[in-house]
């Protein structure tokens, strides 16, 4: 994702909406075509135009495609050829796999981790429709709340909008068991975007996450975390409360801090290099951030699905 990163880096200038500004919006559907639209188009008034070209109207010419729908004056800007896409002009299917377990509910601010991710979520699948791609959504804990199966036709947006509005916070994780059944309740090659915060032994989900990806689908990671779990910025004794289990500690941050952080840097590093191994895509996203680089993160990722192989 070397290319992704780079142009990210270069057209992105906190021009997207932070999530702070997009809650205060109370209609999910209005939120996430808010969040997409600004997203598109900043794309297109982005210097860097060839990426939003590539993903968010276009194709690139493939053989066999009827050159008559060919578009010559993007060929002179860009010196490559792209087909206009239309309509069901795409075979590719998006699941979004939601962790609404007890720990997305912590926030050092205003948002939870619970409240980001619904955003994300409603934004992909907002995206992914307005690229025509069939949408599906199952939440979970320690279980499988919702299941909703990957449709493109009229209305089903709205469902799934719906089921990720009404998803609350539950009990303890089990995103290992979420990604099993996920893979096979999933029949046909999706692209399966698992957002959740990843509290979890790391062995177990990334053995859920190989399940999926042996069954041929591709695979996006957005690993939550709150500033506050990033940075660990106490400075005073404090009492620690584990969500799920209700288990307490009290410490002195001062003698705790630095191996805090050596141990969450270390588990981030295990996901970035494991997910790397194994050819899956891994986006860590802090909760104080605009959305704008989950949304590159995806675009990337179907396009890698959508170029034959």
């Amino acid at each position: 994702m070397a290319r992704l990163s780079t142009t990210f880096s270069r057209v992105t200038n906190n021009r997207f909406l932070t999530p702070e500004i997009i809650s205060k919006i109370s209609s999910l559907e209005l939120l996430a075509r808010t969040v997409v639209e600004g997203f598109i188009s900043g794309l297109h008034r982005s210097p860097y135009l060839g990426f939003s070209i590539d993903f968010a109207e276009y194709r690139q010419y493939m053989p066999g495609d009827d050159i008559r729908y060919l578009d010559w004056k993007l060929f002179a800007r860009t010196d490559r050829f792209y087909i206009k896409k239309f309509e069901g002009d795409t075979n590719t299917a998006c699941f979004i796999l939601l962790d609404a377990s007890a720990s997305m509910g912590y926030t050092s601010g205003k948002i939870t981790k619970l409240e980001y991710g619904s955003y994300l979520a409603a934004s992909l699948a907002y995206l992914a429709n307005r690229q025509q791609d069939g949408v599906g959504f199952i939440s979970f804990d320690e279980k499988v709340i919702d299941y909703i199966p990957a449709k493109t036709r009229p209305g089903h947006l709205s469902t799934i909008l719906h089921a990720i509005e009404k998803t609350k916070l539950g009990k303890q994780t089990s995103i290992a068991g979420a990604l099993h059944s996920a893979a096979e309740i999933i029949s046909k090659r999706s692209i399966v975007v698992l957002i959740t915060d990843l509290y979890e032994e790391p062995d177990a989900v990334l053995n859920g996450l190989k399940h999926l990806g042996f069954r041929g689908n591709d695979v996006i990671l957005f690993h939550l975390l709150d500033e506050y779990e990033l940075s660990f910025p106490f400075d005073q004794p404090v009492r620690l409360e584990d969500p799920e289990t209700k288990e307490e500690i009290h410490v002195v941050p001062e003698y705790l801090r630095e191996e805090y952080l050596k141990v969450i840097n270390e588990h981030i590093q295990r996901y970035k290099d494991e997910c790397a191994g194994h050819r899956i895509d891994y986006c860590m996203l802090n909760t104080s951030k605009p959305l704008d680089f989950a949304l590159y993160s995806y675009l990337s990722m179907r396009a890698k699905s959508s170029t034959p192989s």
